[in-house]
């Protein structure tokens, strides 16, 4: 199935970073729907809040919090409060994670991938493959 093809997988991973530069550069406002196994959280949220949450996760980027929003090297970054007492943390979300974007409540993006095991890229299966230089001999 396509959804377990590596470059699938890359394909989704980088239309999400189109889309996230796309609405960060334009300050709109949007939500996103991560799975929460990887997110970050600095400084980490108080258990009664970090215990609240589920295998996914939804993040709405407005106002202060999209104005901190950044993508860089696999993360969209942003701050925010979270909360009764609205306590602030620095959160990192790998853009691999993230299972759909919307934009009032609008889907722009669905990633069915990220809910899936990621995929492993195939190793050649000749050890000598692994180095480029012996790539003249082997073909």
């Amino acid at each position: 199935m396509i959804f377990t093809n590596s470059d699938f997988y890359e394909l989704k991973i980088k239309h999400a970073k189109e889309i996230l530069s796309l609405l960060i550069h334009l300050q709109e406002e949007f939500d996103v729907l991560s799975q929460l196994e990887g997110v970050e959280f600095d400084p980490k949220l108080p258990e009664h809040i970090s215990s609240q949450f589920k295998d996914v996760i939804l993040f709405s980027l407005a106002n202060y919090t999209l104005s901190t929003a950044k993508l860089n090297e696999g993360y969209l970054t942003f701050e925010a409060g979270f909360g009764e007492e609205n306590f602030g943390s620095f959160v990192k979300v790998p853009v691999e994670n993230i299972i759909q974007i919307t934009q009032e409540e609008t889907p722009l993006f669905i990633n069915v991938s990220a809910t899936l095991p990621k995929p492993k890229k195939e190793e050649p299966k000749n050890p000598f493959a692994l180095n480029p230089r012996n790539k003249k001999l082997l073909d």
